[in-house]
């Protein structure tokens, strides 16, 4: 009995070892550009900091279908997991209906590197209608477009390891004019019209 308890102690204490060298290995900032987005992403929180997108206005030519988030394998991101049986929606940042030009540019915004911890409510209500005034915008000149997570002190944490942004913003920036909106949400079911969201862009 006591060499049990003396074994299961080691394995405890190399079980534990081996938990502290994954999370030394976790990455602050990881920057990933692919042919529809450019991503600052933290392994530690398992979600995006930043994101750059552009809208332009590309025809539709594919559905969704079935198509779901997957891993990438070079990169420790958020799953299935942090997502199951809560109100966090596995939300887009550069928007899958933006990018339905081609299967393969819709797949790359299935990537969980492209998605955050984003209320229910907020993502299928005013960040979804803000989503779908850009394409309205981008038939008269392209968007360049930076999204960004933040976290506030308290900010949750869940058991599954991914940490929950408190608020998330848009910059819009119109290439051919020069100006630029931005949108400020907090990560929670809207009190209001996104329209009321937007505070003061500096270019």
């Amino acid at each position: 009995m006591k060499l049990f308890k003396i074994l299961l102690l080691s394995c405890i204490m190399f079980g534990c070892e081996a938990e502290q060298i994954v999370a030394q290995d976790l990455r602050e900032e990881v920057i990933v550009e692919n042919q529809v987005f450019k991503v600052w992403y933290n392994e530690v929180k398992e979600q995006p900091v930043k994101l750059i997108y552009t809208s332009t206005n590309r025809p539709k030519n594919v559905d969704r279908g079935s198509m779901n988030f997957y891993k990438e394998s070079d990169y420790h991101t958020s799953d299935n997991a942090d997502y199951y049986a809560n109100v966090w929606d596995k939300g887009h940042l550069a928007p899958a209906a933006t990018y339905s030009d081609s299967k393969e540019n819709l797949r790359q915004t299935f990537s969980f590197l492209n998605c955050a911890l984003q209320d229910q409510y907020l993502n299928r209500g005013e960040w979804r209608l803000l989503e779908e005034q850009e394409r309205e915008w981008d038939d008269e000149q392209n968007l360049r477009i930076i999204v960004e997570l933040i976290w506030e002190d308290g900010y949750e944490i869940l058991p599954s390891g991914g940490h929950i942004p408190t608020h998330m913003s848009k910059t819009i920036y119109f290439e051919e004019d020069g100006t630029c909106r931005k949108f400020v949400f907090p990560n929670s079911s809207p009190t209001q019209g996104w329209e009321e969201y937007e505070v003061e862009c500096t270019n």
